[in-house]
């Protein structure tokens, strides 16, 4: 794949605050991404500032471990048009390291009532040393951005 990115798009009848909202706690992580892997937040703290580490339980069965935990620092926060953050792991040193790759979400209000979101996964950042790795990026097929808005239209709709 040339390019580094991949996005979708969708337009959710709820405000763009409700919509921030629901990206904002971690808590609805696990509801949102629908591959089963993000299970549960370790850090339940709604995001509210760049520069905050929150870290997820995760699973995925061709993980060495199986079951491990991700640590994200928000990259982008922007009540309520835009959120984003990186994701890596905590090192058995306690060091922090992420891979280089994103999660942003966009939000335009179209009115009092409707929003249009964007989901970007970009994995531009991600150093040669863990490309070799053979790591395919995206990690996941091509609806699974799509699902996710829609898993985030349903939350941002029962709030």
């Amino acid at each position: 794949m040339s390019q580094e990115s991949v996005s979708a798009t969708l337009t959710v009848t709820e405000p763009a605050a409700r919509v921030f909202a629901v990206l904002a706690d971690p808590v609805n992580h696990t509801a949102i991404d629908g591959t089963g892997w993000v299970r549960a937040p370790v850090d339940r703290a709604p995001l509210t500032e760049p520069g905050q580490i929150f870290r997820m339980g995760m699973y995925h069965a061709n993980h060495p471990d199986g079951g491990y935990q991700t640590v994200n620092k928000v990259h982008v926060l922007d009540p309520p048009r835009a959120i984003g953050w990186l994701t890596g792991q905590e090192l058995a040193d306690g060091t922090l390291e992420f891979g280089g790759w994103l999660w942003r979400y966009d939000l335009t209000p179209l009115g009092p009532s409707a929003t249009e979101v964007t989901l970007t996964y970009d994995w531009s950042a991600v150093p040669r040393h863990i490309r070799d790795r053979g790591i395919t990026f995206p990690p996941f097929g091509p609806d699974h951005l799509a699902n996710s808005l829609d898993h985030l239209a349903a939350l941002a709709a029962r709030r």
